[in-house]
């Protein structure tokens, strides 16, 4: 008998009622609306057969489309702004176009919504997938959301989202099975809302202090970087044998090398575009993979940067960002890691870099639509870079709104459709096992729940104290006594009393002073859209910053406690004879801290990198310099910790 189709929540079903009245049914959902359950819509068959099915009935636009991860488009945001953070749902008529006409299926979201608000723009995107000739429903991805840093680009925060420690703060602790713990909470509520694939790890090496992106990182230990980002893999996805029904494909980042930024500037820029490192080097790199691979990711992003000093497959590497290199992505990551999963392209590698991408100014600055990091193929055209980046070995573009480009690399015989179809299915195979063609849609009253989840909060927070690091407690100062009298800046007075503290707004007054600080930073490129968001510069702090005048000042007339946000690893070497007691943070609420101080909670962690004894430049880190504190430190670690 014929199906009826139906909608609603749940989407578009065939019923099909078993014969002799049972009040069993089998559902299924018509994808191509012909009435007829096909093999790819069979949630009984096997996924081999359903992505071959489907492919088969694609044509070659339906592939290209599929190629494409784009941006799903803000409400009331112009094109070029698609970048930033919209607050105010989709726009979904662009959306349909995108669906529809082009054919894009994989899409990352930007929005800051209440979770039920955002499950329901996620649904209302599955509904425009739905209505497409073969209802392919759409894979959404997100920068991280559970942390506290928030940079345009790299990550975000989301309302109602459990916040974390930085990724930073998970290395202090070294606990594989907190991470774990975290990636399974942080699945739950992103497929609570319809999201469905993590941007993320990083499992860069976190080598050149400067660099503004370590903050992701697991530090700088090659080892440690791979033990975490294996955990990582493991509880998103939800175990080591690939991504299940229930879990969040990871998407691996930043293959390879990206941490070795020169100068510390970052990839995303013109100006920090090139990286000099040996095979030695690169060997490290490689290696903090290791574990994400092995836990079996479901994608690997390339880095933007271009490699000079090394060579692959006896050569010296093709001066081009890692999303062109053949050697990295076929040779090395497929042929010698073993990689059969999805590699994505990180955003707009394929776009022009114009005079206000790579020399802005004050009266021309880079805005979003100069936005490209085509790093070594400036020279191609737009179609060449689409087909030099597929025989790399790319799998989907980032960033893209028009697979077009791809299509006539077909025609003009750039690229092979059979080539095409290698990418096609893998983007098809994940999608299957992410169970999105049977039930891509979620209930917007279980996001609030699942958001809402008091004990996930409760272990969140308890990682934010614990992953503090005790650097310095001269006398024993911390923790301070219940009721002693307080001077702050930078923390929040409700928060240091809730932990017992009194505050007082006069230092005369105070038993001691608590300040808490971010690491130094400079904004070197204030033109670039990426620089001027980013931290770059000095790491050292200097009598002139507010903080260290705050804290001489303090220092004057009582104990000084300093709770720092290390973001990047600060030179604290001007700080010491002025201090009592230093914290270093890694994602840590007011209240987190001053529990710590108070005594209410114990800071377990260690260092993740090492921290400098004196400025960082380019010659200083070769020069073997002794740190102030090196990697492991933290007094309040116990034995094991």
């Amino acid at each position: 008998m014929k199906g009826r189709r139906t909608k609603g929540l749940l989407g578009g079903l065939v019923l099909a009622a078993l014969c002799c009245g049972s009040a069993q049914a089998a559902e299924w959902r018509d994808l191509n609306h012909n009435g007829q359950k096909d093999p790819y819509e069979d949630p009984e068959a096997p996924i081999e057969r359903r992505v071959e099915d489907l492919l088969g009935r694609m044509t070659l636009e339906e592939k290209t489309g599929t190629l494409a991860h784009g941006t799903l488009p803000g409400a009331g945001l112009t094109p070029g702004a698609a970048i930033g953070i919209s607050a105010g749902g989709y726009d979904m008529a662009k959306v349909r176009d995108l669906v529809g006409r082009d054919h894009m299926s994989s899409f990352i979201t930007r929005l800051d919504l209440p979770p039920a608000q955002f499950a329901e723009q996620n649904n209302a995107v599955q509904r425009a997938a739905e209505e497409s000739r073969l209802g392919i429903p759409a894979t959404i991805s997100t920068d991280p959301r559970n942390h506290f840093q928030a940079v345009v680009g790299a990550s975000t925060r989301g309302k109602g989202f459990s916040a974390w420690p930085e990724t930073l703060g998970f290395a202090a602790l070294r606990d594989e099975a907190l991470v774990r713990r975290f990636g399974a909470a942080a699945a739950r509520e992103y497929r609570a809302v319809g999201i469905h694939m993590a941007l993320s790890p990083q499992a860069d090496i976190g080598v050149e202090p400067r660099w503004p992106r370590i903050t992701a990182t697991f530090g700088s230990d090659p080892s440690l970087v791979s033990r975490m980002a294996g955990a990582y893999v493991e509880g998103f996805q939800g175990g080591r044998d690939g991504v299940t029904h229930s879990g969040v494909a990871t998407i691996v980042k930043h293959w390879v090398g990206y941490g070795a930024a020169t100068e510390g500037y970052d990839g995303h820029n013109y100006y920090g575009r090139n990286v000099t490192l040996d095979n030695r080097e690169l060997a490290e790199h490689i290696r903090a993979f290791d574990g994400a691979l092995t836990a079996h990711s479901a994608g690997v992003m390339p880095t933007y940067v271009v490699l000079h000093g090394v060579t692959l497959d006896g050569k010296p590497a093709e001066p081009v960002g890692a999303g062109f290199s053949k050697p990295l992505l076929t040779g090395l990551l497929r042929g010698g890691k073993g990689f059969d999963g999805l590699i994505v392209s990180d955003w707009s590698i394929t776009r022009d870099c114009p005079e206000r991408c790579s020399a802005p100014s004050a009266e021309a600055p880079q805005m979003p639509g100069a936005i490209g990091m085509p790093w070594g193929v400036e020279g191609l055209t737009v179609v060449q870079r689409f087909a030099k980046g597929i025989d790399a070995g790319l799998d989907q573009f980032g960033g893209i709104d028009s697979p077009d480009p791809i299509t006539q690399a077909v025609k003009q015989g750039l690229v092979s459709e059979a080539r095409i179809d290698e990418s096609v299915r893998r983007v098809l195979r994940l999608k299957f096992e992410l169970g999105l063609f049977d039930q891509p849609f979620v209930d917007p009253r279980r996001a609030e729940q699942v958001l809402g989840d008091p004990a996930v909060k409760a272990e969140a927070d308890a990682a934010q104290r614990a992953s503090q690091v005790l650097l310095r407690n001269e006398g024993g100062i911390l923790p301070l006594r219940r009721g002693a009298r307080v001077w702050l800046q930078g923390l929040d007075p409700e928060a240091a009393r809730a932990a017992g503290l009194e505050v007082v707004t006069r230092l005369e007054d105070a038993d001691a002073a608590i300040v808490r600080s971010a690491a130094p930073f400079e904004t070197l490129h204030p033109y670039h859209f990426f620089g001027s968001r980013q931290h770059e510069g000095r790491l050292e702090f200097r009598d002139t910053d507010p903080d260290m005048q705050a804290i001489r000042t303090a220092a004057s007339r009582v104990p000084v406690v300093v709770a720092i946000e290390m973001d990047r690893p600060a030179v604290l070497t001007a700080m010491i004879p002025h201090t009592r007691a230093i914290l270093a943070t890694f994602g840590a609420s007011d209240a987190a801290v001053s529990d710590v101080v108070a005594g209410k909670a114990r800071a377990r962690g260690r260092l993740p990198f090492d921290l400098p004894r004196f400025p960082v430049t380019t010659a200083s880190r070769t020069a073997g310099d002794k740190p102030l504190y090196p990697r492991g430190s933290g007094l309040g670690a116990a034995p094991g910790d």
